[in-house]
């Protein structure tokens, strides 16, 4: 297996070949998915590791007092070789990661293979593709925490032990000198505590995000803007805590401002690496109470804790280490904390040299970076999700031409508010369409699905509408969970299926459908992705015309929060709203760029409720969809850009669209209700089912974007693009 180390005498960084861990009793054996470089800890050794020996020293003096104390002992030959020795040794480097459990030691009991964990420790969560940790050094990641935020768990139990020994309390005004990677993740913490923060740093970048991130006012610790801040919060009383979160550095600035800016017999708590020359007259006037943070917390540095598992007791200490990590990735979880904001950067782990040397030449300003590890990394994650092969049987289901006045006889199975008002009144009034039966699971609503539409018939029998050779076709317009089973039985009974979306909600669902097409041989399906046969849309891509090079596409969709008690809340049952809905939109964005996506990429902020999900085609086009919840209501649900060519098409809601190009084209308003399409897809369908011929829409198209839907689930908890593997 591969792992980052460095030489301390000269400074040389490497990725190593060495043999892969033990899994060892009372520990797991966990595969890397992503480390999180600390910017503080680990290019502080790194930067030292550069250093002359002197400068080694002069950065080491408790190191330099070991080897004098050495010499005393055993003299200067044997203090020198066994200096240089160790000098001259590659050491680890990293302590924070998320990985999946490949394989389990004995006595371990709350974790299985894989499953998905994050793990701490210089010794144990080390940049490398694998690493043995002991039971008191990892924590379970709560489901849908993306890993990537997982990473994150080592450097956020620092940052909370630090606020759990400033002692917080609801009201209180507390100090963060220091903006960087733990100081940002001091700041969400108190705000999430009902704490008010001021920040300071030199940074007004990071002075920026932090206020975004829940402080009250930050600068530069020279500014007199932050004096006033704390004037204003405190009364002019001082601050409660201050949080010293500054890195190493010879300035002893940090402590002396927080002797000026801190209340009487208020706390300073020491969670960095920075000088402690304390101002004896400031500090004994105030009777300041001087903290320090003992990294992740209780447990740490301690064997019988760290190594042999033996957990302290909950009464006796509340908040250990592994406690710590665990409320950490939980607080992370439910949108206590958010750490997407703090990456700077990801990169692969084989380009980890280069990533630490632009780090250190400051080529690369980053707060937290991240080391993403090969895809067979997540293994217990699909990082590859299959486009089945649609497979037909020669010698199947085939649908004749009909006479011109014998109607197209229609079953709806589901009677619900899509089918009653989107769908029926399109095919009630239409021509050559005879609505024969409706089939719900409730007698009542089909009877009133017959009264009003017309059907001849309404059963709760589904079966006999199945057998009924007269029907022609049958629509599925129930709850999603359902689809993909009366799909496939619809399909080998024979039927041609209109089935809304979406198709399937896992990938077995969708499986079930193909193997149903291939053991009957009747492909006849449709999918409602209405937004193609949108009128508007289709003039403006029309007038866009052909295109040469690669296109950008973004899709936003401001889909709205929804109203308690909606079935589409039930995901356990239903699955997402971006399950349903997603594939409206990838199918729209397919359609425009003529080509089915080749990956899939998924983001969300904290809590996913709001999506971004970026597709790439095979020509290099990209489409962006921002799927989100969080909007502004009177703001349009759907609009759409397309760029390519030097051209640039504009959908707004389906009322408006506009092509800019050599000669400009701009619709005019549309005085009626937005056509997204429903009237011309359904004439579409039933073209194709009285004539016999294609189906509007290739079913391997249909296959490919219900294949992305599903990928966005794994993209989101892996972190990385998921790669749409064609099979053959």
């Amino acid at each position: 297996m591969k792992q980052v180390v460095q030489n301390y005498k000269s400074g040389e960084l490497a990725v190593l070949d060495v043999p892969v861990p033990g899994c060892k009793p009372g520990g797991v054996l966990v595969r890397s998915a992503y480390s999180l470089i600390s910017t503080g800890t680990e290019l502080m050794k790194v930067s030292e590791a550069g250093m002359s020996m002197l400068g080694k020293a002069r950065s080491r003096p408790d190191q330099v007092a070991k080897v004098m104390q050495s010499v005393a002992t055993n003299g200067v030959p044997a203090t020198y070789r066994k200096v240089m020795g160790k000098l001259d040794s590659y050491t680890p480097l990293g302590y924070s990661l998320c990985g999946v459990v490949e394989q389990v030691g004995a006595g371990i009991d709350d974790v299985a293979v894989g499953d998905l964990v994050a793990c701490a420790g210089n010794e144990h969560a080390l940049h490398a593709e694998l690493n043995w940790v002991p039971k008191n050094l990892y924590a379970r990641v709560p489901d849908g925490l993306a890993r990537r935020h997982a990473a994150f768990g080592t450097v956020g139990s620092i940052a909370l032990q630090g606020v759990r020994r400033g002692e917080s309390q609801l009201g209180d005004v507390a100090l963060v000198i220091g903006l960087g990677l733990i100081g940002q993740l001091v700041v969400q913490l108190l705000a999430a505590s009902g704490v008010r923060v001021v920040g300071v740093d030199p940074d007004p970048v990071r002075c920026e995000l932090a206020e975004r991130l829940g402080a009250a006012a930050c600068g530069d610790p020279a500014s007199a803007a932050v004096e006033a801040a704390v004037a204003e919060l405190t009364g002019s009383h001082g601050v409660d805590q201050v949080y010293l979160a500054a890195g190493g550095g010879s300035s002893n600035q940090p402590v002396e401002l927080a002797a000026r800016l801190c209340r009487d017999r208020g706390r300073v708590v020491d969670i960095g690496k920075c000088r402690l020359d304390l101002p004896w007259n400031a500090y004994y006037e105030k009777e300041l109470d001087v903290r320090f943070s003992r990294s992740y917390g209780p447990g740490r540095y301690d064997p019988e804790y760290e190594l042999e598992g033996r957990d302290y007791p909950i009464g006796y200490v509340r908040w250990t280490e592994r406690r710590n990590l665990a409320c950490f990735l939980d607080l992370v979880a439910r949108g206590r904390v958010d750490v997407e904001p703090l990456v700077s950067h990801i990169a692969d782990f084989d380009d980890a040299v280069d990533t630490y040397q632009r780090l250190k030449d400051g080529d690369l300003k980053a707060v937290a970076v991240l080391f993403r590890y090969p895809e067979h990394a997540g293994e217990a994650v699909v990082p590859e999700v299959a486009v089945p092969a649609v497979k037909r049987r020669t010698g199947g289901v085939s649908t004749p031409a009909r006479a011109a006045k014998t109607p197209v006889r229609l079953a709806f199975v589901g009677a619900g508010n899509y089918a009653t008002s989107m769908l029926l009144p399109h095919l009630a009034q239409r021509d050559g369409v005879e609505l024969s039966t409706v089939v719900t699971t409730t007698a009542l609503s089909a009877a009133n699905a017959q009264r009003k539409f017309g059907f001849a018939e309404a059963t709760t029998d589904l079966d006999a509408v199945l057998g009924d050779k007269s029907i022609d076709a049958v629509f599925v317009v129930t709850r999603h969970s359902s689809h993909a089973e009366l799909t496939r039985r619809a399909l080998l009974a024979g039927k041609t299926v209109f089935v809304e979306k979406p198709l399937a909600l896992t990938e077995d669902e969708l499986a079930g459908v193909l193997a149903a097409v291939e053991e009957s041989g009747n492909d006849r399906l449709q999918v409602g992705f209405n937004r193609r046969f949108a009128p508007l849309l289709n003039e403006a891509r029309k007038r866009f015309g052909a295109r040469t090079g690669p296109a950008s596409l973004r899709y936003l969709v401001n889909a709205g929060r929804l109203q308690h008690g909606s079935w589409y809340l039930q995901q356990g049952n239903e699955g997402s709203r971006f399950a349903g809905e997603g594939g409206h939109f990838i199918d729209t964005a397919s359609w425009l760029l003529a080509a089915d996506p080749v990956s899939v990429y998924a983001v969300a902020t904290s809590g996913n409720e709001d999506l971004q999900v970026v597709l790439r085609y095979p020509d290099g086009s990209t489409a962006t969809i921002s799927y989100v919840t969080t909007g502004a209501s009177s703001f349009p649900k759907e609009t759409l850009d397309l760029v390519a060519d030097g051209k640039v098409l504009r959908l707004d809601d389906f009322v408006r669209a506009s092509v800019y190009g050599r000669k400009r084209w701009v619709s005019s308003r549309l005085s009626k209700a937005r056509d997204k399409g429903q009237s011309a897809e359904l004439a579409a369908f039933i073209k194709a089912v009285r004539t016999g011929g294609p189906m509007p829409v290739p079913l391997e198209s249909l296959v490919a974007t219900t294949a992305a839907t599903l990928a966005v689930p794994p993209g989101l908890a892996g972190g990385a693009p998921v790669t749409l593997a064609r099979a053959r």
